[in-house]
């Protein structure tokens, strides 16, 4: 099997991980090529997958980097939350070590997004998001004015501090932050989530992803977020259009892979259930 080692060379235990760990991936891959500055283009190598070293972030960029040609990922979380991140340096050694193949574990597919940027009829910008596209209030932070449009049919006008469309693996981030609803990663739809909206009828809205939707910034200086990174200031006027991306990111799972086991942990989900198994746990001793 040939692999691609990615991952955050700045993150504080990554080529730890890397060295621990490069035996045993040596043993039964061919490492075809390693990038841990997040700057090469992927798009021309040939390999069966990728592991990811570090967290959500290591990972998005591994996602923008593969571009159009996504490669199956084994993540290896050395992050702080990692909603995306599955495998522990641990549990990745443990594979590798039993004799599994990594195809013999699930792979999941999630949406991805296409974003172009147009001013009047010139294309500035175009690039793909795993997360989010958004439009965000930037100095001197005055309300935005955004036109939200779906297939060519007007939506609203938001007055807000910032407009996020997100896909279902980044529900669980910016747009959580913003009040919008959880999904499920494999779900094929977006949230649209106004941040902090100056109407309280203006909620978080859930619509399909075969849609072709189109925001239009009124106010100038607004910032436009992929992924959480500002790639360029807004004039008034300027048009967003975000659609479904023809490729698919994919994420191999453990075999034992649990969402909600995942939302527990990560968001610290408590509750009744979890008393009670924990008084179901405690013994009586006779004196």
């Amino acid at each position: 099997m040939r692999v691609i080692l990615l991952g955050s060379g700045e993150r504080p235990g990554v080529w730890e991980a890397v060295e621990q760990l490069r035996p045993e991936i040596v043993r039964c891959c061919d490492i075809v090529a390693e990038d841990f500055t997040a700057t090469q283009n992927l798009n021309a190598l040939d390999a069966d997958f990728a592991i990811v070293f570090g967290g959500d972030g290591s990972i998005l960029r591994a996602a923008v980097q593969m571009g159009n040609r996504q490669f199956p990922v084994v993540s290896v979380n050395l992050g702080t939350l990692g909603f995306l991140a599955d495998f522990t340096p641990k549990m990745l050694s443990d594979l590798l070590t039993n004799g599994k193949t990594i195809h013999d574990l699930p792979c999941e597919e999630y949406l991805m997004l296409s974003c172009q940027v147009w001013r009047r009829k010139q294309l500035l910008l175009e690039h793909t998001a795993l997360n989010e596209a958004a439009v965000q209030a930037g100095p001197p932070y005055r309300m935005l004015e955004i036109d939200l449009f779906a297939d060519q049919e007007r939506i609203t006008t938001y007055h807000c501090d910032g407009l996020i469309i997100s896909t279902p693996v980044g529900s669980t981030a910016r747009n959580l932050s913003a009040g919008g609803p959880i999904l499920r990663n494999t779900l094929d739809v977006v949230t649209i989530s106004p941040v902090s909206a100056h109407t309280l009828s203006h909620r978080p809205v859930v619509d399909s992803a075969s849609r072709v939707y189109r925001l239009q910034v009124r106010t100038p200086e607004a910032s436009i977020l992929l992924d959480g990174r500002t790639v360029m200031v807004a004039e008034a006027g300027d048009h967003i259009l975000v659609t479904r991306a023809a490729s698919r990111f994919k994420m191999i799972k453990p075999p034992d892979f649990s969402y909600y086991q995942t939302l527990r942990e990560k968001l610290g989900w408590g509750g009744l259930f979890d008393v009670v198994e924990k008084k179901s746990t405690v013994t009586i001793q006779s004196p």
